[in-house]
């Protein structure tokens, strides 16, 4: 709690460079009840239509999966693999199945990436659902809990788009786990801005990007 009050009180360029540094990808193995109740489950998701979105065609949507469809799911992870390997074995296939068990939240980030304006091209609708999905991740972050994105071949399988009734044009991008954190590894090191930005300068192309640093 009183970590909260400190965030609240500290300038707001400091709580959400915090919030920012302090999101993690914990695997969905190393999250456990109890996740989100029903009003931090509105909070999270609600933060998902923040995210920018040219055209507002809201080309992307989230599939909560309950725990009572939980099997379902594993059913269709299994046929996705046999869809791949007809010969996996009893024991591949009971693998796939169990990681339709994990964490206590499960969704499917969906995008449609034909729907409506022609104009507004699939990068763009998958990059709104990207911003979508991190405002989702930061605040089940901010509310205590961990989360995960995974994805896997059995994402494009004929048994998960049936499972989840995909139309034409849709694509399912990943699933997305939140969950009390059981454990978690070291934080990985980030890399600094001057690895990925860049200065364009004409007649030599993009040069390494020197920040300016201010006087005293």
């Amino acid at each position: 709690m009183a970590g909260r009050v400190e965030a609240m009180q500290a300038p707001p360029a400091d709580w959400a460079a915090a919030l920012l540094q302090a999101r993690q990808t914990i695997l969905p193995k190393r999250l456990g009840a109890p996740g989100p109740d029903a009003a931090q489950l509105q909070a999270i998701m609600a933060a998902a239509a923040h995210a920018p979105d040219h055209g507002c065609l809201l080309p992307w949507r989230f599939v909560l999966v309950p725990q009572e469809a939980r099997t379902a799911l594993a059913e269709a992870f299994a046929q996705a693999l046999r869809e791949r390997d007809p010969e996996a074995t009893p024991a591949q296939q009971e693998q796939a199945r169990e990681k339709a068990y994990r964490a206590p939240v499960l969704l499917l980030l969906v995008v449609d990436e034909l729907r409506d304006d022609p104009g507004i091209a699939p990068c763009e609708r998958i990059l709104s659902a990207g911003c979508a999905v991190q405002n989702l991740l930061l605040t089940a972050t901010a509310l205590g809990f961990g989360s995960a994105l995974t994805s896997g071949k059995a994402l494009q399988s004929q048994a998960l788009r049936t499972l989840f009734a995909l139309q034409e044009g849709e694509r399912a991008l990943c699933f997305v786990s939140v969950g009390t954190v059981l454990s978690r590894k070291p934080g990985r090191a980030r890399p600094a801005p001057a690895q990925y930005v860049g200065t364009l300068v004409p007649g030599r192309g993009v040069q390494p990007w020197k920040q300016e640093r201010t006087l005293a």
